[in-house]
C-alpha cells in the first residue's frame, strides 16, 4: 500500500505562484510514477502533470510552460510548480501514484485509472 500526502495549496490572484508538495510513504519503491490531477466543481477529474522515477514528464496542454512537476526519488515526493495561475486552475488537485509504467505512455500518462493509489487533495483557488 502507499498512502499520499499533499500540502500547498491556497489562494492566489491571477498570475500568482503555488508550490504543491506530496509525499509518499508506504511501500514507496513500487512508485515508478507520480503525477497530479485536478478536478473543477461540476467537472471530470483531468490529468494535469506526471513525471516518471527514471525521468520524463507530460503535461496536459492547458499547463505547459506555466507548470512545472519534479519527482524526487530520493524524498519520496512529487512537486508541482504552478506559475501565472488563472481562475481556470482553480480545482482540488490530487497527487497520484502508479506501479506500472503508465507514465511512459503519452496516451496514459494523464489517465486517472490507470493510478492505483490517490491523496486527498489539496485545494487551490484562483481570483481574479
Amino acid at each position: 500500500q502507499v498512502h499520499l500526502v499533499e500540502s500547498g495549496g491556497g489562494s492566489v490572484k491571477t498570475g500568482g505562484s503555488l508550490r504543491l508538495s506530496c509525499v509518499a510513504s508506504g511501500d514507496t519503491t513500487r512508485n515508478t510514477c507520480m503525477a497530479w490531477f485536478r478536478q473543477a466543481a461540476g467537472k471530470d477529474r483531468e490529468g494535469v502533470a506526471s513525471a516518471y522515477r527514471g525521468g520524463g514528464t507530460f503535461y496536459a496542454d492547458s499547463v505547459k510552460g506555466r507548470f512545472t512537476v519534479t519527482h524526487d526519488k530520493a524524498k519520496n515526493s512529487v512537486y508541482l510548480e504552478m506559475d501565472s495561475l488563472v481562475p481556470d486552475d482553480t480545482a482540488m488537485y490530487y497527487c497520484a501514484a502508479d506501479i506500472g509504467a503508465t507514465c511512459m505512455d503519452p496516451n496514459l500518462a494523464l489517465s486517472p485509472p490507470e493510478y492505483q493509489y490517490w491523496g486527498q487533495g489539496t485545494q487551490v483557488t484562483v481570483s481574479s
